[in-house]
């Protein structure tokens, strides 16, 4: 039988414990039980050091005033702003805190009501492991668990000002967003645990404002990177190498089911189709779990599945017999069979869903303990979560803090010895219900956190780590080394109405995200009705390209589309985002809006525009066949501009001349950087448009390189172009991965067009569309030379 009650690691008045090296240590707003108040930094404006400016935050007599535009009017005298001496900001980055007259646990304070002028996008969590956008122009609207709140205000002259509102960790605190129906913008300020107590938040509510709204996001979070020192910048991580090969999981070929047989069937189908998998997930039924409920109904059984328990560290039977002899057995024949690089692994942050059984040997070594979930009124004023209502009746079986990184050493150092090269771990926001008793949930969170980071560092090379159902910003911010995080709910395959809110989702949550980790935008079916919506989708993300097909179910004329024949992707630079004239608008229910993503290649910029109107709602749950999916055409315009940091690229002699390719219809277009151009849509259709920047090559060759145009994201597959020559004859030369349709946009017809020193035969069109094959090559990297010749007329 599992222990209940309190065992003797579990201390109910234990304050955060002090955290390692790169964490914050200042203990700021805790209160033991008699309420002790802890030294704190003034909240006075008049202790800021920096000369104010029009440019800087600041509050005034109620109003706060960001990049000389009113923000917020009517703050109540407890609000205050705290500059951060120690870090420069041109937009004057400040922090808002406020001081309640008792001490709790949990606050909810009022920052005043928006003022006139302003619309919102609102990154919140609608349950409690995924965030998901939102628009709107009133307070009032904020949702509950708002994580993100950036902000927009235009004037007379049409010039627009960003302002950003980030909630974040104060101490033992997590701050988060919402409105109230008197139209007031809030901020609850909660530590989880009843004993973890505080009068004031200090630096509850980063602000910070500027005029482009990616770079405000950037210097933002790297600014708060060193302030908390609690997490890191996506720049400053290792990321990890099997981000740039083709994966495949398992979860949706099989579920739990998954078994040796079907994952060699599952690699066997993919190579034998020309898209060899070099990555490869087990997700969840590889382990020994129990499910110690099965003594009652049925309907009861139906609600213990989240709360089965973890009972050992190693494989159970399925991958222990005459099919493999062990899970060492079948990573090493499945890496020397199928060329597979990098397997993962699935395990929850805790063990299992419903944690681990505190009984068995295997377990009792990390002094688990039976504890039951308490969620925040936040996480309720959504959407209900059925894992979360299991777990709260049955209860969650945790490893003791103070043991967590034994456990997590243990189970990592026995896959790397058996050839796993990193893991999958999922159900990470449960900690932030555990928190009572344990110094409450942001102290909780940081000890686990630190602890799997520790591990994998030691046990698996290249930080091979997915974090996953880890939105919330306990999580976020507490990622010193985590790399790479699921940017949304899960792909649903039989869910019609969900496809569209799931590209709008990844695409706007990879705005926070982006900046931390690697969104990674979930598998999807290759042979399904939203294939082309979400393949398009992948190759824009920046992130990994995996499917969760059965074996044989596959289009291989859309996984080519990604996949070179050796099992590379063309991965973008940054984290794909919606442009800049997308950011406030709804793309999936106003019925206008088209949805533009952007990214960026080495020599050329990509935008993927989707129209995600009329087959889906933001409304949750879906409910089964309670949606009709309807055409909506859509006209929108499209333009080089939208493609943000294209100066990254384009070198000084760049006059702002571009040639922009549009996928699917195979059409070429010659723009200046500003000109716009049409593009309609109808529901669940999308285009992928490659900017190829034109530039002028020995004073008589306009040239933009497009890159293999058979490929989603064409400009991935260019590593370098260079030229050599004069006035008079001039060698364009590229490096291109291959094979495929090398394309480019050429003003004049070239002389001679070769690859790997072979001349090839090419087509030039009337509008510049220069086309030739690469062959498979014979080097290792696939990389094919390029040189094509001009001679001035």
């Amino acid at each position: 039988m599992a222990m209940t009650g309190t065992a003797p690691w579990r201390s109910p008045l234990r304050a955060p414990p002090t955290p390692s090296r790169g964490y914050n240590s200042r203990p700021r707003g805790l209160v033991p039980a008699q309420c002790r108040p802890w030294p704190r930094p003034s909240l006075s404006s008049a202790a800021v050091a920096c000369p104010r400016s029009e440019e800087m935050a600041r509050l005034e007599r109620g109003s706060l005033v960001v990049g000389g535009r009113e923000l917020l009017e009517r703050a109540p005298p407890s609000v205050a702003l705290r500059r951060p001496a120690v870090v420069a900001s041109p937009g004057g980055a400040a922090f808002l805190g406020a001081t309640a007259p008792a001490p709790s646990s949990r606050h909810v304070f009022s920052l005043g009501t928006l003022a006139s002028g302003w619309k919102w996008l609102s990154l919140f969590r609608f349950k409690i492991w995924w965030m998901i956008p939102t628009v709107g122009e009133d307070a009032a609207g904020v949702p509950a668990e708002t994580q993100m709140l950036l902000l927009e205000s235009r004037s007379e002259a049409g010039a627009a000002l960003y302002a950003l509102m980030l909630p974040v960790l104060d101490g033992g605190f997590r701050a988060s967003l919402q409105g109230s129906p008197e139209n007031e913008l809030q901020f609850c300020f909660e530590s989880g645990d009843p004993e973890v107590q505080t009068l004031e938040a200090v630096d509850a509510v980063f602000i910070n404002s500027g005029d482009n709204p990616f770079k405000l996001m950037k210097e933002s979070i790297k600014m708060l990177s060193k302030i908390k020192g609690t997490f890191s910048h996506i720049e400053d991580k290792e990321i990890p190498a099997n981000l740039d090969w083709f994966g495949w999981c398992t979860w949706d070929a099989f579920y739990k089911s998954v078994n040796p047989v079907g994952i060699e069937e599952g690699l066997k189908s993919l190579c034998e189709g020309g898209t060899p998998p070099r990555f490869l997930i087990i997700d969840d039924g590889w382990q020994e779990t129990v499910n110690g409920f099965k003594e009652v109904d049925e309907a009861f059984i139906e609600q213990t599945v989240f709360a089965e328990r973890l009972i050992d560290l190693t494989e159970n039977d399925k991958f222990r017999g005459e099919t493999c002899k062990n899970l060492g057995d079948h990573v090493k024949k499945i890496k020397e069979h199928y060329g597979v690089k990098y397997v993962y692994i699935w395990h929850a942050l805790h063990g299992y869903w419903g944690g681990v059984l505190t009984t068995p040997d295997a377990m009792k070594k990390y002094n688990p303990q039976l504890v039951y979930p308490v969620q925040s009124p936040g996480n309720v004023a959504n959407l209900r979560d059925i894992a979360m209502d299991s777990l709260e009746k049955f209860g969650v079986g945790i490893i003791d803090p103070a043991m967590i990184y034994d456990f997590y050493n243990d189970q990592h150092s026995y896959l790397s010895s058996v050839g796993v090269d990193g893991v999958k771990v999922d159900v990470q926001n449960v900690m932030e219900t555990l928190g009572k008793g344990f110094g409450g949930r942001v102290a909780l969170t940081q000890k686990y956190q630190q602890a799997l980071e520790e591990s994998i560092a030691r046990n698996f090379k290249g930080n091979n780590l997915i974090c996953c159902m880890s939105h919330n910003t306990d999580s976020i911010f507490s990622s010193l080394k985590s790399a790479v995080a699921r940017a949304s709910e899960d792909f649903m395959p039989r869910e019609p109405t969900m496809q569209t809110l799931h590209i709008a989702t990844v695409a706007f949550n990879s705005l926070l995200l982006g900046e931390i980790f690697i969104p990674d935008w979930d598998m999807f079916h290759s042979k399904h009705e939203s294939a082309e919506f979400h393949g398009a989708a992948r190759a824009l993300s920046g992130g990994g390209v995996y499917v969760s097909d059965k074996p044989w179910v596959h289009d291989f004329s859309v996984l080519k589309k990604l996949v070179l024949p050796d099992g590379l992707i063309l991965r973008a630079k940054h984290a794909g985002r919606p442009t800049r004239d997308c950011l406030f608008n709804d793309p999936v229910m106003d019925g206008k809006s088209l949805l533009k993503i952007w990214n960026l290649n080495k020599f050329s910029g990509v935008i993927g525009v989707f129209n995600c109107q009329g087959a889906g709602n933001w409304t949750y749950p879906v409910k089964e066949n309670a949606h009709v999916p309807t055409t909506v055409c859509i006209t929108g315009d499209l333009s080089p501009s939208d493609v943000e940091l294209l100066e990254e690229i384009a070198g000084d002699d760049w006059n702002g001349e571009t040639a922009v390719f549009a996928f699917n219809s195979c059409s070429l277009s010659r723009l200046q950087k500003h000109q716009t151009m049409e593009v309609s849509l109808s529901t669940m259709t999308c285009e992928i448009y490659t900017i190829a920047l034109i530039k002028v090559f020995g004073g008589f060759v306009q040239f933009a390189p497009l890159g293999l145009v058979n490929m989603y994201n064409s400009g991935g597959a260019l590593e370098n172009v260079t030229s050599t020559g004069d006035c008079s004859e001039i060698t364009i030369q590229i490096q291109c991965r291959g094979p495929g349709r090398f394309g480019a946009y050429s003003a004049t017809r070239p002389e001679i067009c070769s690859v790997d020193e072979h001349e090839v035969e090419f087509k030039h069109t009337d509008d510049g569309f220069l086309a030739f094959d690469l062959s498979h090559g014979s080097s290792q990297d696939n990389l094919r030379s390029i040189e094509i010749l001009y001679r001035a007329s």
